[in-house]
């Protein structure tokens, strides 16, 4: 995964816990690096220790810490240059979302080792998308419902996200996502 990814997990971390905590983190993940450099590719195991160790740390279960990581990669990428992406691919969740293989395409110029995740997205009623995640990385579809939750907080939009089953069935994680009109 690329830096900007443990980097962000690094800014979660730091600003609810502080650096001392972090720190304690990259040392029981055996992952020392001063700072991670975001456009540079590192092994996924970087990451998977760093929330494997974050877990044991803050005494959170990973899928609940994954969660927090997608909710706030929504934040910390838009205050990393690349919050102009969002009203690029849609102007509401269910656009972007429908959007979101064009969206890492375009991201895939400028990350030249990208391996991101594909969704195809079926309409199941008036408020209701069906949303498969196809990727070659296990154990994240925690950081899913978190991104969407954290997509919908910026569309400022309310959604309900069901995992309703994992890659064991079908190859992919399928979500039950119902988008509900913004509080007024």
């Amino acid at each position: 995964m690329y830096g900007l990814v443990n980097k962000a997990v690094e800014d979660l971390v730091c600003s609810h816990y502080g650096e001392l905590t972090w720190a304690q983190i990259q040392a029981r993940a055996g992952v020392q690096a001063p700072g991670f450099v975001a456009m540079e590719s590192y092994p996924d195991e970087v990451t998977y220790k760093l929330v494997a160790a974050a877990s044991e740390v803050l005494g959170a279960p990973t899928a609940v810490l994954l969660e927090a990581v997608g909710e706030h990669w929504i934040l910390f990428t838009a205050r990393h240059g690349y919050g102009e992406l969002l009203p690029m691919f849609g102007a509401t969740l269910r656009e972007f979302v429908t959007n979101l293989d064009n969206m890492h395409a375009r991201v895939g110029l400028t990350f030249a080792k990208l391996r991101p995740p594909s969704f195809v997205v079926r309409d199941a009623g008036p408020q209701v998308l069906l949303l498969e995640y196809h990727s070659s990385r296990e154990g994240l579809a925690p950081m899913v419902i978190g991104l969407l939750k954290g997509l919908a907080r910026t569309f400022a939009e309310e959604i309900a996200v069901e995992h309703v089953h994992g890659r064991e069935r079908g190859g992919f994680d399928l979500f039950r996502l119902e988008l509900q009109p913004a509080a007024a």
